[in-house]
């Protein structure tokens, strides 16, 4: 009687649910209101981490910044003043050391209060072949873009499921969705990250912690200099992103609690053939958008941070 009943139960939800996912296509979900929230960005000295500050300046949030650069966290937060933020604090961070981070942590709390939105974006690319890559930097690869969302879940997580409220934000990669030739380091780590983010999200939904709201980030290469040299084989379907863009729509994932956004909207339709494709055909697909030779003309920035 019991598998019956969920039986028609599961069907009865479904049907709800994929209305509902369907009627949000063309409703605009409602944005919550995050005034008086202790936003914390890693990585928020320059790219995605600064611009995304800036999105957050202007809506009544306390600003925390961590970059291992001091200089251009700083600068973030002049800029982030200028744009209305009017508590804004920044700490120096390598969020690759766990030691410093748990350091950091307890300075942030004891400073400023219990972050309740935490913004993982901190990360680093070696972009190089596997076999070409030291281990130093691959160790590196993993520790930033990776073990460091560990660490810092670890920190900030228990006062948002004390107080059943919060938002936990991971920017990840499609290179997170899919293996990328020149990238099995910054692929792995990136894999890794979206797999944490994911089950913790359902551990947090099988103790009754509804209120802490997870979004999960898998952009395409992002104008931002870190990914500089990279080519797109068909840029109307798989364009290199306006960083300004990709911070905007980040943002706003955020404030209409959106648990999955990937960039561009291509790549829902090319994760979802990954996922049903005989593996020829997917290699196959792969080959006719240029995945092979995305990194052939890699550069990246001079000096790679955080």
């Amino acid at each position: 009687m019991n598998f019956l009943l969920e039986t028609l139960q599961v069907m009865i939800l479904s049907v709800y649910y994929n209305v509902e996912g369907l009627l949000r296509l063309f409703i605009p979900a409602r944005k919550k209101n995050v005034t008086g929230e202790i936003v914390l960005i890693t990585g928020a000295g320059s790219g995605i981490g600064r611009l995304m500050a800036l999105e957050f300046a202007g809506l009544g949030v306390t600003l925390v910044l961590w970059d291992i650069n001091q200089e251009g966290n700083k600068d973030t937060a002049c800029l982030a003043r200028e744009k209305g933020a009017v508590r804004v604090h920044t700490y120096l961070c390598d969020c690759s050391d766990k030691t410093e981070v748990y350091r950091v942590a307890d300075q942030v709390k004891r400073e400023v209060g219990d972050v309740s939105i935490l913004v993982n974006n901190a990360g680093i690319v070696t972009g190089k072949k596997f076999m070409d890559a030291p281990d130093s930097l691959i160790e590196k690869t993993i520790e930033v873009n990776a073990m460091s969302h560990f660490w810092t879940y670890k920190a900030f997580l228990p006062a948002m499921m004390a107080n059943n409220h919060g938002h936990l934000v991971s920017i990840a990669s499609s290179a997170g969705l899919i293996g990328v030739n020149g990238l099995a380091d910054y692929c792995a780590s990136k894999f890794a990250a979206i797999g944490f983010a994911e089950s913790v999200a359902l551990e947090l939904l099988s103790t009754g912690k509804d209120g802490v709201k997870t979004t999960i980030v898998c952009p395409y290469f992002i104008n931002t200099g870190m990914f500089d040299g990279c080519n797109t084989k068909w840029p109307r379907m798989l364009p290199i992103l306006d960083p300004h863009y990709v911070a905007k729509r980040i943002v706003n994932a955020v404030l209409t609690e959106q648990a999955y956004l990937l960039m561009p909207r291509s790549l829902y339709v090319l994760m979802a053939l990954k996922n049903i494709l005989p593996v020829k055909m997917a290699v196959l697909l792969g080959v006719y958008i240029g995945a092979f030779n995305f990194m052939d003309a890699f550069k990246g920035r001079g000096k790679k941070q955080q």
